[in-house]
């Protein structure tokens, strides 16, 4: 999705300042820093206009070391892409309300931003820009408009979304070869007969269009690794490949062990230690985070254990009904899925950025606040698109269409277009939250990372309206 419509820019941050002390400021601007493990240069720096000279905010980091491998550079700035309304069959009543967008007091405010035209695929040796681009307000006055996507799958009808460029096919091809590589020689990940399923899950193009602004295949890297490892973990333990709600806390804990570690005894830390190599959900934990803390800052690091844990609490709720044999009612599921959700992705984006948000800045709660909508909203769109493929599945797969279906009385049709109006919903919810808070703390830093958080959840639902080999649409239009 676009980045929030920021503030115009101004020529000094005196109201800023005021707001919330010119100090946190200069304290976020000192502890911001560039990933040396991955880029192995120091921070560039940008002065910021109204701030003395000597406080430096960091911005792109600087291009790698040379002999650095796979230094691919970030695509320049591109011109916007024209909003048009997109072609779509006679829908009917509950169909042309999710077309028509949101409607009442309020509304009409609501603005979308305009996308970049997809960029011109970068040699490896171009260079960065120099700043990222700033969002563009858009023509149209209401959410209910819609823009063409160009690339292959069919999007879901109403749901509210932003077209992407498609990611740098160079950047895709590296990508998808090193995890491979990591994953097969490295780690031991999956069996020979698990191999097709490895590639069609296409997390190549998955983390490359979510991160458009990591300045190397390195800083990309650090966010695959993680990704891969985390479908490992539930595939093998809650889902597909030997997944069980029975004793499944153990399990989470143990693999959790891997990314937070245990500090124990000489006795018994070889045990452990050997625990870790015990089965490849664990191994792959263990090593994707070995490399992530190397390039992360230690709140980078901690922030991302916390929302992991977080994680395997929302496992464990799920795992409690399918015990019990419970459906859970509508507003219990949302609240799981608050937890059992993308949000360890989103907010890890600027590490793959190359820089830092401050913790103290992370934590403000209007910061909480839109991370938690922008996780919510991108795992509602993993429901949708999954939804044919978990119904084809053994068992009963727990989504928000099934779950409004079972709890509210609705046909598989009504409630699956319900699931889509809750979707619109949290989606307005984020890019209003995430509009005042860069407005309300203009720090570089905290704009940078808004656009990166909008960047991955529109990422995110490309990957799933492309990837037909795993999903496929209802026949509900």
């Amino acid at each position: 999705m676009p980045a929030p419509e920021l503030p115009p820019p101004r020529s000094s941050l005196p109201e800023a300042a005021a707001r919330y002390g010119a100090h946190v400021l200069a304290a976020a601007a000192a502890r911001a820093h560039d990933v040396k493990a991955a880029t192995g240069g120091p921070p560039d720096a940008v002065s910021v206009p109204g701030l003395p000279a000597a406080v430096l905010v960091p911005d792109l980091p600087a291009a790698p070391a040379p002999g650095h491998p796979a230094a691919i550079a970030v695509p320049a700035p591109a011109t916007s892409l024209d909003l048009v309304e997109a072609e779509a069959p006679t829908p009917d009543a509950g169909l042309e309300r999710l077309l028509r967008g949101p409607s009442g007091l309020g509304t009409a405010g609501l603005r979308l931003v305009l996308r970049e035209a997809p960029p011109t695929p970068p040699s490896l040796s171009s260079p960065l820009p120099a700043s990222l681009p700033s969002p563009l307000p858009s023509p149209a006055e209401t959410l209910g408009e819609a823009a063409v996507d160009t690339a292959e799958g069919t999007p879901v009808p109403g749901l509210y979304h932003h077209p992407v460029p498609e990611p740098d096919p160079v950047r895709v091809e590296e990508v998808s070869r090193r995890i491979k590589d990591w994953a097969v020689d490295e780690v031991s990940l999956f069996p020979d007969d698990w191999e097709e399923e490895f590639d069609g899950f296409s997390v190549g193009r998955y983390m490359v269009a979510c991160h458009p602004d990591a300045p190397t295949v390195d800083h990309l890297m650090l966010a695959t690794r993680l990704m891969v490892a985390e479908n490992a973990v539930d595939d093998c333990y809650c889902e597909d490949h030997g997944g069980s709600p029975i004793g499944l806390g153990e399990r989470l804990l143990l693999a959790h062990t891997a990314l937070d570690p245990l500090y124990t005894t000489a006795e018994y830390q070889p045990q452990w230690a050997e625990s870790l190599r015990a089965d490849a959900p664990r191994r792959a934990y263990r090593s994707a985070m070995e490399y992530f803390v190397q390039a992360a800052g230690a709140s980078q690091a901690d922030r991302l254990r916390h929302d992991m844990a977080r994680l395997h609490l929302g496992y464990l709720a799920e795992a409690a009904w399918s015990q019990e044999g419970r459906v859970p009612e509508v507003w219990e599921y949302l609240a799981m899925r608050q937890f059992n959700n993308f949000r360890p992705c989103p907010t890890i984006t600027d590490t793959v950025g190359g820089y830092e948000l401050p913790a103290d800045l992370h934590a403000r709660a209007d910061m909480q606040k839109v991370i938690a909508l922008a996780g919510n909203a991108t795992t509602i769109v993993n429901d949708l698109y999954s939804y044919m493929k978990e119904l084809d599945s053994p068992g009963q797969h727990l989504n928000l269409p099934v779950v409004i279906s079972e709890r509210e009385g609705l046909s598989e049709r009504d409630a699956y277009l319900k699931a889509v109006e809750v979707h619109n919903d949290l989606m307005h919810d984020f890019e209003a939250e995430a509009a005042a808070l860069a407005e309300a703390c203009p720090a570089p830093q905290v704009q940078r990372f808004l656009r990166g958080v909008a960047a991955w959840v529109d990422g995110n639902h490309y990957w799933h309206r492309t990837n037909t080999f795993r999903y496929r649409l209802p026949d509900f239009w």
